[in-house]
């Protein structure tokens, strides 16, 4: 089993550019099924791509990827399609499931194992299947399997999430978009990947308004349009780069992103005494001598994401005082805490608030990755701590992480793969 192996206490500096996101990567690539041709540009080239590369293969498609220019090609031409997901191409994987939406829409019925992914919670599909049920269809758990029918079509409805969803979000778009009538979803996640799907959407002829939390589609009879799309950036993969820059940055340009979209992590970044030179498509950043203590609960976009949090709370340990996190969206997105104990962090945990002491000198440790975000808090760890530190089990931060060491090494990090 692969590790990596850090030696901190080496200054970075350099240029990093932000890879395409997996979030919204995702989502757009389960709605592939849905057009004839569609050919993605800036596609981050990750564990989970190819997961659901393999998985959307099984269905049907052919797809062919350009590696070098971060391609992917899909046809989907065959009259006759696989409607199942089998449980070993969805069970390393959450987002498996959102190929429920289209092959119910357009097949009019689909059988998808119970997804899998991090252990950081529940996450249920409740919502999931709550939408697609008020879209008509009749719905089954079995064996492990959600077995979802609609033999007259999916008709448009009003859905009102009971509580804010991303997945579910998305699996209802993609659900709504060959659904007959009109569907009216509120209280809706509105993050930038899911503007970036319902972009998507509408080059395949769907008319889609949002405003606010709600997302008015307006379905349609299922066209063979052939599409290109550009995937957005990984927000929480600039982000996490930030956050390096602040803890042990001489000077970090974090480049190919939209600043715009990261004000939240860069309002919390300024005010705990962060150095931040932005402009329309990069942000340059460098370490504070005097991090100043910080509060922040974790919430739906535009609020301070939960896939920072961990990361966030590396930079705690070095500032002054007792910083805060309240976790609100996973109830087991603390798993990390253990870890960075282990390296010297003094961390506490009361109800859903970890309290984060500092500032707090961290020395090297073996330790262990637990989900995707905790492993690239323990890299964080690793680049500011005295000595070596060890991460075992990092095929969580191949999961989402696109050349990860390349990237940190051009910085001069002393990072290898072991």
């Amino acid at each position: 089993m692969q590790k990596l192996l850090i030696k901190g206490k080496k200054e970075l500096s350099g240029v990093i550019s932000i890879s395409g996101s997996k979030n919204a990567t995702l989502p757009i690539l389960a709605g592939s099924l849905l057009a004839k041709k569609a050919k993605l540009s800036n596609v981050p080239l990750v564990k989970d791509i190819y997961t659901m590369m393999d998985l959307l293969k099984f269905i049907g498609l052919k797809i062919k990827i350009n590696k070098k220019q971060k391609i992917i090609e899909l046809k989907n031409l065959r009259k006759k399609i696989n409607t199942s997901a089998p449980y070993k191409l969805v069970k390393t994987m959450r987002a498996g499931v959102l190929v429920l939406g289209p092959l119910l829409t357009k097949y009019k019925k689909a059988k998808v194992s119970l997804p899998g992914g991090c252990a950081i919670g529940s996450r249920p599909v409740d919502l999931h299947l709550l939408a697609l049920k008020k879209l008509g269809a009749k719905i089954k758990i079995k064996d492990g399997y959600i077995i979802a029918e609609a033999k007259k079509g999916l008709k448009g409805a009003k859905i009102k999430f009971p509580s804010i969803s991303v997945g579910a979000t998305e699996n209802a778009l993609l659900a709504a978009y060959g659904a007959e009538g009109k569907t009216i979803l509120s209280n809706c996640a509105i993050e930038p990947e899911i503007i970036d799907l319902i972009l998507f959407l509408k080059k395949l002829g769907c008319k889609i308004i949002v405003s606010g939390r709600k997302i008015t589609v307006y379905g349609k009879s299922l066209n063979k349009k052939n599409i290109s799309h550009r995937i957005i950036f990984d927000r929480i993969e600039a982000g996490t780069y930030l956050i390096a820059g602040a803890l042990i940055g001489k000077k970090i340009t974090i480049k190919k992103i939209k600043s715009k979209t990261l004000m939240s992590e860069i309002k919390i970044l300024k005010k705990m005494g962060i150095k931040i030179l932005q402009s329309k498509d990069s942000i340059s950043i460098s370490k504070s001598k005097n991090l100043k203590k910080y509060n922040i609960n974790t919430k739906p976009y535009p609020g301070f994401p939960t896939d920072l949090q961990a990361q966030l709370m590396v930079l705690m340990t070095q500032a002054s005082g007792v910083s805060k996190i309240r976790e609100n969206i996973f109830e087991n997105r603390f798993m990390h805490i253990p870890e960075l104990k282990r390296m010297g962090a003094k961390i506490e945990i009361k109800n859903k608030t970890a309290y984060i002491y500092g500032p707090t000198k961290l020395t090297g440790a073996e330790v262990m990755a637990t989900d995707l975000r905790a492993s690239v808090s323990l890299v964080l760890a690793g680049l500011i701590a005295e000595n070596r530190t060890i991460i075992n089990r990092i095929y969580h931060l191949d999961r989402g992480y696109e050349s990860i060491e390349d990237k940190l090494k051009k910085c001069k990090a002393e990072i290898k793969r072991k």
